[in-house]
């Protein structure tokens, strides 16, 4: 009885601290988040077509919880319960990093951590370049192409949202549907989605992790990404670009490098 009586009140106390906050970033957008955990802060960043969600599908939030982290994670602008601006000046001028150093100065941190997955790791490299309360970083599903302005695959992702959809990206975009994804949005976050150029990612003095999944090529070669940053370590895990991020492996080298 003791026991289920325990199990009911920590689960009551799951609920409380995961409850969806939101606060206005530097243009008024209202931007949703978690906070969840007390200790060392770790920010999560999702990927494309993704929201914070997507990290509870994941064995790394648990694991961070389970070691004693600060657990924070935002909808990205355009998705989840964020606001969801219609204009291209909402995207424009690195906003979505913008409103990750708004939240930080929102929650009063003065050092974190941050892991990025996909997309998000695009953001978190554009990040490492703006915000020196960042400390350490992890680049998730991510390999060199990013660093290229006129990489061809965000450009055919930008079309895609744009109503140009091909072979390639009509699964992407036919998922956007079925969920019921802010289309538009999409396509102004890939129009105006940050550059790093290989240069600036030579200037990091932060510590780096780059992880991928041991078959995901999706964007570009990680040990590339790995040779540009100077001081950075890379690990490969067992998975492809959907379900690499999710995995225990993939938590346990990011608990390590932490």
């Amino acid at each position: 009885m003791r026991n289920l009586l325990f199990l009911g009140m920590f689960l009551y106390c799951c609920t409380i601290f995961s409850q969806t906050k939101y606060f206005n970033s530097f243009d008024d957008t209202k931007i949703a988040y978690t906070d969840e955990g007390k200790g060392k802060p770790v920010l999560l960043i999702h990927g494309f077509i993704q929201t914070r969600k997507n990290w509870d599908k994941s064995e790394l939030k648990k694991d961070l919880l389970a070691e004693g982290y600060r657990v924070i994670i935002p909808d990205l602008r355009g998705n989840g319960d964020s606001d969801k601006p219609q204009e291209d000046e909402a995207y424009t001028l690195d906003a979505e990093v913008l409103d990750l150093m708004f939240l930080m100065v929102e929650l009063r941190i003065s050092k974190y951590m941050a892991v990025g997955y996909s997309r998000g790791s695009i953001l978190l490299a554009r990040l490492m370049t703006k915000d020196r309360r960042l400390k350490k970083a992890v680049l998730g599903g991510m390999g060199i192409d990013f660093t290229n302005p006129t990489w061809n695959r965000r450009i055919m992702f930008r079309d895609a949202f744009n109503g140009k959809a091909n072979k390639e990206t009509q699964g992407a975009l036919d998922y956007a549907k079925s969920i019921n994804a802010d289309l538009r949005s999409l396509y102004l976050q890939q129009k105006y989605q940050p550059v790093t150029t290989k240069r600036q990612l030579a200037t990091m003095q932060i510590k780096v992790l780059v992880v991928a999944g041991d078959t995901d090529l999706d964007n570009g070669n990680p040990e590339e990404l790995h040779k540009a940053i100077p001081k950075s370590k890379l690990k490969i895990v067992p998975g492809d670009h959907n379900n690499a991020y999710k995995s225990s492996d993939f938590s346990k080298v990011i608990i390590d490098f932490l």
